[in-house]
């Protein structure tokens, strides 16, 4: 593997991609093989920390479109992702990885309190922080906590390891000669509204200047190759 150009990524892994092929839930083989990859990232010296989504157990928008209050439906899905929090944390230290699980609801028990100074400290020294509970809030999506935690990690790049092989300039799924764009402006995506990430998350990547790497989660390698800087999937920025 080449050399790194990354010293600090976040990583945004959503819950549907634990999932595998599964149509629920976690797949042990999924956790197994996402743990793998994560950990050959750290040992070529690059910081991690991941942002984890709980759409294989729970997702708030779509129990508030049946009549479920939205505020509460948000703070379940923010509860699933703690729980695909601690699954990734045991599949990683299973591979000899240091991790910390920080959350954004305080659960004492199960999770230290995301306070960011700690976790550049855990950073710093090897450790892989993985964040929980998106940003704390209702109405906030996973993608938008995914931007706000790499800024204040100081993370270099944004990596979102997805089901999809990059962004495309239309819907494939409703357009057939829809095709795959290697580089694209934030308010490219914007403007056409992409599916990538919800608006916020992009606009917020904008503003602060946060390079976003969006590719396929399941291509052995994959997360190795971008942070050594392999032009894989596509690539959002200015």
């Amino acid at each position: 593997m080449d050399k790194p150009i990354y010293k600090r990524v976040a990583i945004k892994l959503s819950g549907e991609a634990l999932m595998g092929d599964q149509g629920f839930g976690i797949s042990p083989d999924m956790i197994k093989f996402v743990a793998g990859e994560i950990r050959s990232v750290v040992e070529l010296g690059v910081q991690v920390g991941i942002i984890v989504g709980g759409g294989n157990i729970f997702r708030g928008i779509a129990a508030s479109s049946y009549g479920m209050d939205r505020t509460s439906a948000d703070h379940m899905g923010m509860l699933a992702t703690v729980i695909n929090s601690l699954a990734l944390q045991d599949a990683l230290e299973k591979q000899g990885v240091q991790t910390r699980v920080q959350t954004a609801i305080s659960m004492h028990e199960v999770a230290e309190p995301y306070i960011m100074r700690r976790a550049n400290r855990h950073l710093e020294r090897g450790r892989v922080v993985i964040f929980g509970a998106g940003t704390g809030n209702p109405y906030f999506t996973t993608d938008t906590a995914a931007v706000l935690r790499g800024q204040e990690i100081h993370a270099e790049i944004l990596l979102k390891a997805t089901k999809v092989d990059g962004v495309y300039d239309a819907d494939p799924v409703k357009n057939q000669a829809a095709r795959m764009v290697k580089q694209i402006s934030y308010m490219k995506v914007l403007e056409k509204q992409l599916k990538v990430m919800d608006m916020t998350a992009i606009s917020l990547a904008m503003d602060n200047h946060l390079p976003l790497a969006v590719f396929k989660l399941k291509d052995p390698g994959n997360i190795a190759r971008v942070v050594c800087g392999e032009n894989v999937g596509t690539l959002i920025n200015e």
